[in-house]
């Protein structure tokens, strides 16, 4: 049976940490020597991952600003829609600098575990030191935007791609559309590279994780658990806030909510792919009293550029990376991280998951000052908390879509139909 892309890489990360506690249990005599070997094949991996970054964010920013535009200039009912999905993305990444040191202090990483994966990744590169408050204001607008981007200054980039971007669609059509096609090349031939990197995935993670589990011993298994467990967590929230989306916004009961979106939950959790589920969005909202006026223009939209669990999983990540090397975030770190998170989180809409991990996350490590080697080893385990982000995408997109229908002048939530009421009454 062949192996899927997420399966082989996991099982890579498996056998690499076993094999480096073997090594390390057994005291063999080579294992200096595997480990020289090992350590720079996993850090050439992650050299051909950030090399493809900067290009990646400017083209997927670019031609997404370009989308959510025209979808603006359609109709007033999805210019609506563009303006829920950019403040709740926010509102997202702004969830996380609250719920990961809550999770953090409540749960914590043991110190043994933590201390051990320090000393494993003692020899990755400096970490960057924040910029003071008045340093941050200052270089938010970039003086050189060639230069930001050869320095990876990420958020400097990023405002200079969107004012870049939000004058371009101002531009004739043709004009206007032979840019917004040379980025999208670009955005492609950079998946494209992006998928070669991930083929040879299995190479770099088993190098990768061999260096770990030779340093670190068996905790290393004790602290990607831990990883997985409380980034599930804060997209675990956002999913469950879904409820209360759909009941203050669209008026919509937690019960009706939650028979309306089953069949696209259990879809969501076997294929985690948001675009797999729309029909059964599409039937959830009609359910819900949406009618396919609206929701067939919301919904889409959503699948597009909507990605309501990003910037909280993965704000999270950055978080906890800083918190597995003792770094003390000060306000202006989580004020660059919240913003890098939400941005990117567009961009990043419709790229398959182990790429859109790199290219979402990096940007804001990169932002905030945080090593970004670690996501080599965390990229193996994201087929885990990525069923929540699924999860948590899917049934936001079906709130939101009823939230905004409703306040567009369709009807939503404004009571049940005759089969609703009779359903409730049997429950």
């Amino acid at each position: 049976m062949k192996l899927s892309q997420p399966t082989r890489i996991l099982l890579a990360l498996v056998a690499g940490l076993v094999g480096g506690i073997v090594c390390a249990w057994g005291q063999l005599a080579a294992t200096p020597q595997l480990i020289a070997i090992a350590e720079p094949l996993g850090g050439m991996w992650l050299n051909a991952l950030q090399m493809t970054i900067v290009p990646l964010v400017v083209a997927l920013l670019i031609t997404g600003v370009a989308a959510s535009a025209k979808a603006a200039r359609a109709s007033r009912l999805a210019a609506r829609a563009l303006i829920f999905f950019v403040v709740f993305l926010f509102i997202s990444a702004a969830s996380a600098a609250v719920l990961m040191p809550l999770f953090l202090h409540l749960v914590p990483l043991p110190a043994e575990s933590a201390a051990s994966l320090r000393a494993a990744l003692s020899t990755t590169a400096p970490v960057g030191q924040a910029p003071s408050f008045s340093d941050f204001i200052r270089s938010i607008v970039p003086t050189n935007p060639v230069a930001a981007a050869s320095e990876t200054a990420i958020l400097p980039l990023i405002v200079f791609t969107l004012i870049f971007a939000f004058a371009m669609v101002r531009l004739p059509e043709e004009p206007r559309e032979r840019l917004v096609g040379f980025f999208q090349a670009i955005g492609d031939t950079m998946l494209i590279v992006i998928n070669w990197v991930l083929w040879i995935g299995p190479l770099g993670v088993f190098a990768l994780a061999f260096v770990v589990g030779a340093r670190t011993g068996s905790t290393a298994f004790g602290a990607l658990a831990h990883y997985v467990a409380v980034v599930t967590a804060t997209g675990t929230v956002i999913w469950l806030s879904s409820w209360l989306v759909a009941l203050f916004g669209a008026g919509i009961s937690p019960l009706r909510f939650t028979r309306a979106i089953a069949s696209s939950q259990a879809l969501a959790f076997s294929t985690q792919s948001s675009l797999a589920c729309l029909p059964a969005m599409l039937r959830a909202t009609g359910k819900l009293g949406v009618p396919v006026a609206a929701s067939g223009v919301v919904l889409p939209m959503a699948v597009a550029v909507f990605r309501a669990t990003g910037p909280v999983m993965n704000f999270a990540v950055a978080i906890y990376i800083a918190y597995w090397f003792g770094i003390e975030l000060t306000p202006t770190q989580l004020a660059l991280g919240l913003v890098a998170g939400a941005m990117t989180t567009m961009g990043a809409v419709g790229i398959p998951g182990q790429a859109s991990f790199v290219t979402s996350i990096a940007p804001i490590c990169i932002a905030m000052g945080v090593p970004i080697e670690p996501l080599g080893l965390l990229i193996a385990v994201e087929p885990l908390p990525d069923l929540m982000r699924t999860l948590g995408n899917v049934s936001m997109d079906v709130a939101a879509t009823a939230t905004v229908a409703r306040h567009s002048g369709f009807v939503a939530g404004e009571g049940d139909t005759e089969e609703d009421r009779l359903l409730e009454e049997g429950a």
